[in-house]
């Protein structure tokens, strides 16, 4: 049985579950201010109101947006569709540790989307989200460490990888992680979970 890597793009906008209670003009869990209005407005379908007020927040340095204006320039809703432009604006997220940006910008390096390809690229970004707890990051870099893409080749980082994805729910994890363990020596596994047992997430100040 082959292992593929995951690939599959965060194009979900943040806070959704605000954005829902906006729409439905029912209590939201947080104020809402401008730029949970501009997600709102996005959900609802309405993209020139969500550019109008998600910009200037990501303009202003503000994480959050910086990564939902790269959502839009990647989905090509409210603007046209720019592979350039949406690195541009995950990579300032990324800069501040946005996780969901750093993803992102792993799976754009990984296939090659507004940037040549480049897996060494790629596995930076999927490790720097994968170290705040990102599951489909961990995912990934279990992946290229069974393969060896941008990393050098290695059963038990892609065994640890892929236990921590499987842990915090990926079912694709499960599967890896034990097609990769019938690779690996007892006392390699042993090291594998280990390291998974001690592994702590890094908390990004943006968040």
């Amino acid at each position: 049985m082959s292992i593929s890597i995951l690939r599959a793009m965060k194009f979900t906008l943040e806070h959704a579950l605000i954005a829902l209670a906006l729409i439905l003009g029912v209590a939201a869990p947080v104020a809402a201010g401008p730029l949970d209005d501009g997600i709102a407005a996005y959900h609802a379908g309405d993209y020139p109101t969500a550019l109008r007020l998600i910009r200037p927040f990501a303009e202003q340095g503000v994480a959050r947006a910086q990564y939902n204006l790269g959502v839009m320039y990647n989905e090509g809703r409210g603007v046209a569709q720019d592979y350039v432009e949406a690195i541009k604006w995950y990579g300032k997220a990324a800069e501040q540790g946005y996780s969901d940006a750093e993803y992102n910008l792993g799976v754009m390096y990984e296939t090659g989307h507004g940037v040549p390809q480049d897996f060494t690229a790629a596995a930076n970004w999927y490790r720097k989200a994968a170290d705040q707890g990102d599951a489909e990051a961990q995912f990934n870099l279990g992946v290229m460490y069974y393969k060896g893409l941008g990393v050098p080749q290695d059963y038990v980082m892609a065994h640890m990888w892929s236990n921590l994805a499987a842990a915090a729910g990926n079912q694709e994890a499960v599967r890896d992680r034990d097609i990769i363990a019938g690779l690996m020596t007892t006392v390699q596994i042993a090291e594998a979970q280990r390291l998974a047992r001690e592994w702590k997430p890094i908390v990004s100040p943006s968040r």
